[in-house]
């Protein structure tokens, strides 16, 4: 009998995706399920990345690209930098990837060595700890708090190395689960510190474009020229499938991080790129969508409450509520078993990213539409109450 590598063993299963394949055959047996439990967005991917796609797909050839990506995808993400946040970046330190699961590998093995231990935020996307992991380096998990609006700040990263002696560290915003926002000021004293403690500092990005409230997300390339920026095109660009995401790293990163994607994927798929590209144009059609999540959210803020659901995660962006459960179970996973078995209501339970305290949490998506958002609260309220 063939065994898995000690590093498959130590990747822990991707709790979100488990419930998806429950749900998934909870359908195939005829039950409904509203769909809360994965972070992707309902809405197509827009008009112009669709007639993009179909465009180069009737030219009939389907190449590899350059290990880097499509020079004018990567001219046109600096341009981008430059028109929403006021930065100026050289299209030669963008890199295109197979969404950023391959930026978060392609960071982490150009960055660090088997042992290196990487702060990341806790709760926090589960992946960050299993790639890691599978990588042979040690994820040090940060502990948010509710003091800091469940923001990493420039103390705790200080505190987190103190003990731990960091070799790098990662942030997320906003952020999933809890939908924070990290404050312009937080974030610039964020990068300041682990400059002061030579720490590479990697920044996800990928929720940009999503934020209520009038909160804004600022880049750490704005207060760090050297940060590690890891964005994708999949939630706010509508194109989870496709499978497309970008970096922008420090000069003395390009040729390695070049390097190591020609030999693990050659290049992003070309007809996603060729999307991505179109993507850029589709800024009103998107935002409708952000608005529709924006009335999404509204919608739960009003009814968790009244369903013993109400503490939840300030849910400044992104599209998620991380609610606290833990005065109905102090068993997430078996409340959302139930919740899907018996209430048709499928949503992803704490411990996916947070081992110490996620037994009484549960993530809701409320990326998909307005009235599966309204059934599900129907739902919730009949199971309830």
């Amino acid at each position: 009998m063939l065994l898995p590598s000690r590093r498959v063993a130590a990747v822990a299963p991707f709790l979100a995706m488990d419930v998806m394949t429950a749900a998934a055959a909870r359908e195939r047996a005829g039950g409904s399920v509203v769909h809360m439990e994965v972070g992707q967005p309902s809405a197509p991917a827009p008009r112009a990345v669709i007639a993009a796609a179909q465009g180069a797909l009737a030219h009939g050839r389907v190449p590899y690209t350059e290990a880097l990506g499509l020079p004018a995808l990567r001219e046109r993400i600096a341009r981008d930098y430059r028109d929403r946040y006021g930065v100026d970046v050289a299209p030669e330190r963008v890199v295109v990837t197979t969404g950023s699961s391959a930026g978060f590998i392609l960071a982490f093995m150009s960055l660090f060595d088997a042992g290196a231990r990487v702060g990341v935020p806790q709760p926090g996307y589960p992946a960050y700890r299993s790639i890691l992991a599978a990588l042979d380096l040690v994820a040090t998990p940060m502990v948010l708090r509710a003091e800091d609006r469940f923001a990493p700040t420039a103390e705790l990263l200080r505190a987190v190395h103190a003990q731990a002696r960091l070799s790098g560290v990662l942030v997320m915003s906003p952020a999933n689960p809890s939908g924070t926002v990290i404050a312009p000021d937080a974030l610039r004293a964020l990068c300041a510190a682990a400059r002061d403690l030579s720490l590479p500092f990697i920044s996800d990005e990928i929720y940009h474009g999503l934020g209520y409230d009038g909160l804004p997300s600022a880049t750490a390339l704005q207060f760090d020229a050297d940060a590690i920026v890891i964005n994708s095109f999949s939630k706010y660009h509508c194109m989870t499938g496709w499978r497309v995401g970008w970096m922008v790293v420090p000069d003395s990163l390009v040729r390695p991080i070049e390097r190591l994607a020609q030999n693990l994927y050659i290049s992003a798929p070309y007809l996603s790129q060729v999307g991505a590209l179109a993507a850029f144009e589709a800024g009103e059609e998107l935002d409708a969508v952000r608005d529709g999540y924006a009335r999404n959210r509204a919608i739960l803020l009003d009814a968790l409450p009244g369903l013993g659901l109400g503490r939840t995660h300030p849910a400044d962006g992104a599209f998620y509520l991380y609610a606290d459960v833990s005065d109905l179970t102090d068993d997430a996973a078996e409340f959302c078993r139930r919740m899907l078995a018996e209430a048709g209501v499928a949503a992803t339970p704490g411990l996916d990213f947070d081992p110490a305290e996620g037994a009484h949490h549960v993530r809701f998506s409320f990326a998909g539409s307005e009235d599966d958002c309204r059934e599900a609260v129907r739902r919730l309220r009949g199971w309830l109450g």
